[in-house]
């Protein structure tokens, strides 16, 4: 890999990436002169290229030239045909098992114990869960009130967060994919962070019932309120600020307390990629995965169509035969769905992804699969499905940050890490987000909204280590509430966003 005008990834890559852009008549390496100008991060051939033959990166194919390309050309998306995926039915499971993982410099964080079980908390909030849309207004209302006049009485209740989303009602909720929304409602009344305090908000006739989300004990009225039962405004806006008291009042009694690493969940998530992404913070990220997982730590990545053109990659990481048929069963599944609307994984990649020099989805999921590092995959999760073990977990979900990270949410993610190259303020109110980006131009850029720069290692200031190592740390801390990330600190909130795969009505 080289640090001085490019780099390059694999000795059999016949395309490098520019660590800067640079002017035409640049000498990158060796014998190759740019020919043209060429913005940072975008691939420059490393020798003449012939039509139809491959492009490689990362040392597989990312696609074949639909024109003849010349030693020192600038290679772009429209030059580029995509290769067929791989075949889902041909892949070989439990063939790559890495178990010599880093050590963490520690096993344990502060956190909140769970009291239904799995995975403790990071913080400790007030969630209120809707079944649907249409309580939105009354329960925003209701939620500006609790935080200006019973927050503060609370010092040891960090937030209260109303879990709005388009569902509920004016859907097909016999669907058999409606399966799906419901699991993620359904998951997300118990979420580690809401301390077992359940309070759901109906408006009493919508299709998502009270007994699609809860427990037969939870349906009590010290855990609901049904605006089409309480008489106007006042009157539900005074009935969701007693019942919130009451719950805040518990949530209050609760305290950190060490726990070893194995009580932790966290998400790898990216989002506004560049060709950076695969080489510093996704692979950075990937090495704080492995030293969250050799202490007992689960840790999940998703995002279908950025891994369907490494699934055979996946695969051979799955620790048995049970694992990968579920990776099969996950894939297929969302090739079906795509081929529903008409288009394949290709409709992933975004402009700001190819301006950032990801030509197409096979160059961007080879540094999206970075962020997973290299343990063992002991669980494939459908979306907004609980893990039932602890390790590194394939949660399959859309690659929209919205809804993966939503999904994630729902299958108990407490702390996420977002890696990005182009700049996102993206957020939850449910969990810490920890911003990684790609390049030190993001940095300089946007000094207050990213918490880890990974661009150093593209400069060859900085290994993949170190930053692994710094952003391990980082977690830690913000997990034990030691620190706030910087989403947290200026509430760049998202909204808790829904996979709704079935019809609506």
């Amino acid at each position: 890999m080289g640090f001085n005008h490019f780099i390059k990834i694999h000795e059999n890559d016949n395309v490098s990436i520019t660590v800067n852009a640079i002017p035409a008549g640049t000498v990158i390496m060796d014998d190759v002169v740019a020919n043209e100008n060429i913005p940072q991060g975008h691939k420059i051939a490393l020798g003449d290229i012939a039509e139809g033959e491959a492009i490689i990166r990362y040392g597989v194919i990312l696609g074949f030239a639909l024109q003849p390309i010349q030693k020192g050309d600038w290679i772009n998306e429209y030059m580029l045909q995509l290769p067929t995926p791989p075949a889902l039915d041909e892949m070989e499971f439990a063939t790559n098992l890495v178990t010599d993982l880093p050590e963490p410099p520690v096993k344990t964080f502060m956190g909140y114990p769970n009291p239904n079980g799995g995975y403790a908390g990071t913080r400790n909030i007030l969630g209120i869960i809707t079944t649907v849309q249409c309580v939105t207004g009354v329960l925003n209302n209701a939620v500006k009130r609790i935080k200006q006049e019973l927050l503060p009485l609370y010092p040891n209740v960090d937030d209260v967060v109303a879990i709005n989303h388009a569902y509920g009602c004016g859907v097909a909720i016999n669907a058999p994919e409606a399966a799906i929304p419901i699991r993620m409602m359904r998951n997300m009344v118990k979420h580690p962070n809401f301390g077992g305090e359940t309070m759901v908000i109906s408006l009493g006739c919508e299709k998502l019932t009270l007994e699609m989300i809860l427990e037969e004990e939870e349906i009590s009225p010290d855990n609901i309120v049904i605006l089409q039962e309480v008489k106007g405004h006042d009157a539900i806006i005074s009935e969701i600020m007693t019942m919130a008291n009451t719950k805040m009042k518990k949530l209050n009694e609760r305290k950190r307390v060490e726990l070893p690493l194995s009580d932790l969940c966290v998400g790898m998530q990216c989002g506004g990629s560049d060709a950076f992404s695969g080489v510093t913070a996704n692979p950075a990220a990937g090495y704080a995965a492995d030293m969250l997982v050799q202490a007992g730590a689960t840790v999940m990545f998703s995002e279908v169509t950025e891994v369907r053109d490494g699934a055979h990659i996946i695969a051979e990481r799955c620790v048995n035969e049970e694992v990968g048929r579920k990776l099969v069963s996950e894939m297929k599944w969302y090739d079906q769905y795509l081929e529903k609307g008409q288009v394949d994984r290709s409709a992933n990649p975004t402009p700001g992804n190819k301006k950032g020099g990801l030509s197409n989805i096979v160059e961007k999921a080879m540094g999206s699969i970075a962020k997973s590092g290299t343990s063992p995959i002991v669980e494939v999760l459908s979306p907004g499905e609980r893990p039932t073990k602890k390790g590194m977990i394939f949660a399959a979900t859309p690659a929209s940050d919205f809804v993966c990270g939503s999904c994630q949410l729902s299958s108990g993610m407490t702390l996420q890490v977002f890696m990005t190259g182009r700049g996102t303020p993206y957020g939850m109110a449910e969990a810490p987000v920890i911003k990684v980006c790609s390049r030190n131009n993001m940095k300089d850029m946007w000094e207050d909204l990213i918490d880890i720069n990974a661009g150093p290692i593209a400069t060859g200031e900085a290994t993949i280590q170190e930053i692994g190592t710094l952003l391990f740390n980082e977690i830690i801390d913000v997990a034990s509430g030691r620190k706030q990330c910087l989403a947290e600190k200026y509430e760049l909130h998202n909204d808790f966003t829904i996979f709704n795969p079935a019809p609506i009505t």
